[in-house]
């Protein structure tokens, strides 16, 4: 049932605003924009029939003055304040018609967040105000709420953008360099012995030295945080005294979240993302433009949908009251209508010019580029990312899936996209517990899912292989809990996936048996060597690379405590693990194999005379049709040969020749080094049984080798003397040995923690 348009009007009293004050302005750019007089306020909305700009104390907490917006342009409301400065807090109220049938939520008591505000002021306090409708009226969400909700809504800031970068540079990390690292700006330091308690859980934080020496020091070139846009708590997670950890409940666009500026200026990030640049280190975000905190008909008033529902809202076709959720959150974000795309990419370009970082990573990108008849490849968004000159140079990441209809897409989005590869997750996870049948599909992932990703010009750096992320087990869980455990969550344990593909040897959670331990710990050196000597861009979840643990919780969303923080007081057992991570690293980086544009497919080059790869049984020959189709296999090789193609111009490559086996048999399997041309022996730079091996020690051809069960090896040729063809093979080896020995020598930043467990040793 809809409201007259006499109630409609009805909003508390205010302050009657001095209109000389107010000039008309300019209908672009949206948000308010300080030129150095004064402020220019403009906000998009076809559907209202006119908008008020209030304004507020400093503090947010007063409404001292209430404009009507002066102009109307192009769906524009706009006005200009003279004496208006960066601090001004403010905030609107839309007037139009309630008719939520018809998808229409105006609500003028509502005050509303600017969706292109630069800063929050204030975080949500849940109350009944804050809904455009009476909670528990009769009629639901089609009556009318009369309460004015300022005082429960974060406020907007007017900011002013000047920032001097110096001699900063974008790092340009190749992508076939590229190695992510997947964390969260509170978890990541709300712990750590050198930050400050002032700066912990904040952009200032990450700037600590010894938090970005610890970084360095391990290899990884790009850190991807999780959701820095201004989210709110939601309302059920508050009542259960718990918050929304993780971010993926976005509320602006524009603003990073309050809750991580340790100071009251949003300039705090851009001199995190200038000291990350100065280290070398790329800026990756986590960004979540599928849906918003809004939730659906029976959610809050907060901005987009007292704004203009009808526009920025996917509706129902024939039932506009009522949201399309393919989401699983309540509403999805229209990126059909013209303006909200506007809005999606604005936000991109700001977040990659004016505060410099360098890719995004985009939750449920189906959605994002679903059209009305669903997933297209030729979508508004996709097109507007490959046309834009600053967003098709930063690095894009896809979450290829969501809960809608045709949601799957993974291999689907164009050229210049990576994405989250969850078959490789899930195929190398199946191979190590020791599942039947999974040689081929391990093939196949480690080659970079030729079959997904391999047309169009794509290469094998568009598969970001993972073996965890946020949302899921830690590897360290992975390999210690069968099941679940979010007890902590307050569900029953009933929220959280159970498909973990996870295996506990025997014990369920942590152990004081060192046989097991040594076990658990060696497959963790499995998966990170199998991520690590993979085709493809591999990503690490933050403290995995010491065996960090969430308790056999795979659902932390909520858990801002110690579950969800890292524990920066790691064990011997966890330092070590790190020393072999940055070792696989380092050796990854000085593989020219490994970064190769060219996927494998075994195919024998007639005119080069070679195979790019070979698969190999325990022979030490190439697998037969009855070894690959073998159930029980477990064991194999991949002979990866440096003389194969390396690139678009055919000619021999001159890259190092490399052998790996990979053992997922519970005993000891005995592999026969094969014979490799060019090459006089094998040397072994990694055993996952050895993990501290200081030398690259010699092996000839025909050897058979004891691997322990359930262990990873990399073997490197060492060319043949006095043949001038491997002259440039024999380059290569040299590089890679000397790697191997400095990985050796060199150690991870890590910084001991103090008796109190919050201030670094002396």
């Amino acid at each position: 049932m809809s409201q007259s348009s006499t109630a409609i009007n009805a909003f508390p009293s205010t302050p009657r605003a001095r209109r000389s004050r107010i000039e008309t302005g300019r209908p672009f750019p949206l948000g308010a924009t300080w030129d150095g007089r004064g402020v220019n306020f403009a906000i998009f909305s076809a559907n209202a029939t006119r908008v008020e700009l209030c304004l507020f104390d400093i503090l947010g907490e007063r409404e001292v003055e209430r404009i009507e917006m002066p102009e109307y342009t192009s769906e524009v409301f706009h006005g200009y304040l003279p004496e208006a400065r960066p601090g001004q807090v403010y905030g609107y109220r839309v007037h139009g018609p309630y008719e939520p049938d018809v998808g229409h939520r105006f609500n003028p008591n509502k005050l509303l967040l600017d969706p292109y505000a630069k800063q929050h002021l204030g975080e949500v306090k849940w109350d009944p105000a804050l809904f455009g409708y009476t909670i528990g009226s009769p009629d639901g969400d089609l009556s009318f709420d009369e309460r004015d909700s300022a005082a429960f809504v974060p406020k907007s800031r007017v900011v002013d953008e000047a920032f001097t970068w110096g001699d900063e540079r974008r790092p340009n990390v190749p992508w076939e360099r590229t190695i992510f690292y997947e964390t969260h700006v509170k978890g990541f330091t709300q712990r750590h012995p050198s930050v400050s308690d002032a700066d912990r859980g904040k952009f200032a934080g990450l700037m600590n030295p010894d938090v970005i020496a610890y970084i360095r020091s391990l290899g990884v070139t790009s850190v991807e945080f999780m959701p820095v846009h201004s989210f709110v708590d939601d309302s059920y997670l508050v009542e259960k005294g718990l918050r929304n950890y993780w971010g993926y409940n976005t509320l602006g666009f524009f603003a990073p979240d309050p809750r991580y500026l340790a100071s009251p200026f949003v300039n705090e990030f851009k001199e995190m993302v200038s000291t990350f640049h100065h280290a070398g280190i790329e800026v990756i975000l986590d960004v979540v433009y599928n849906h918003t905190a809004e939730g659906n008909e029976n959610g809050p008033t907060l901005s987009f949908k007292g704004i203009d529902n009808a526009s920025y809202y996917r509706l129902m076709p024939g039932e506009p009251r009522y949201y399309i959720n393919d989401t699983g959150t309540g509403n999805t974000v229209n990126t059909s209508h013209p303006r909200v795309m506007q809005m999606v990419t604005d936000s991109l370009r700001y977040w990659a010019g004016e505060m410099r970082v360098d890719g995004f990573r985009f939750d449920l990108a189906t959605i994002l580029a679903r059209e009305p008849n669903g997933f297209s490849e030729e979508s508004s968004f996709l097109h507007a990312c490959q046309q834009d000159p600053l967003l098709s140079q930063v690095k894009l990441v896809a979450e290829p899936w969501d809960c809608g209809p045709g949601g799957y897409q993974v291999g689907r989005f164009p050229p210049g996209w990576a994405e989250w590869n969850d078959g490789y997750r899930d195929t190398v996870r199946s191979f190590w517990r020791g599942d039947e049948g999974k040689v081929a599909a391990v093939v196949s992932k480690i080659s970079a899912s030729a079959d997904l990703f391999d047309k169009r010009g794509r290469k094998p750096w568009a598969s970001v292989n993972f073996l965890t992320a946020h949302d899921g087990f830690t590897l360290h869980d992975l390999v210690c809990f069968n099941d679940k455990h979010n007890e902590a969550n307050g569900e029953d344990n009933r929220d959280g996936h159970s498909h973990n593909l996870s295996n506990n040897y025997g014990v369920e959670g942590l152990s004081d048996d060192p046989e097991l331990n040594e076990l658990r710990f060696r497959q963790l050196r499995n998966f990170f060597g199998t991520l690590m000597f993979s085709r493809g861009t591999p990503m690490i979840l933050a403290g995995d690379e010491f065996a960090r643990t969430q308790n056999g919780n795979n659902n932390a969303y909520a858990q801002d405590n110690e579950i969800g923080w890292i524990d920066w007081d790691v064990t011997p057992e966890g330092v070590g693990l790190a020393e072999f991570v940055k070792k696989l690293i380092m050796v990854r980086q000085s593989l020219p194999m490994l970064r190769r544009g060219r996927f494998l497919h075994g195919t024998y080059d007639e005119e080069l005379g070679v195979k790019d790869v070979a698969w190999l049984a325990t022979s030490g020959e190439e697998m037969s049709e009855a070894e690959w189709s073998d159930s029980g296999t477990r064991c194999f090789g991949v002979l990866l040969d440096g003389r194969a193609q390396s690139e678009g111009i055919r000619r021999p490559g001159n890259d190092a020749t490399m052998l790996m086996i990979l053992n997922a048999h519970h005993d000891v399997v005995n592999f026969v080094l094969p014979e490799a041309a060019g090459g006089r022996r094998w040397r072994c730079v990694i055993d996952t049984n050895l993990p501290d091996r200081e030398e690259l020690e010699p092996f000839d051809f025909g050897t058979e080798y004891m691997m322990t069960g359930r262990s990873f090896l990399v073997f490197l040729l060492e060319p043949a003397k006095g043949d001038a063809s491997t002259e440039a093979a024999r380059r290569s080896f040299v590089h890679v040995s000397e790697t191997f020995l400095q990985a050796s020598i060199d150690r991870v930043h890590f910084v001991a923690a103090s008796p109190e467990g919050d201030r670094p040793a002396e």
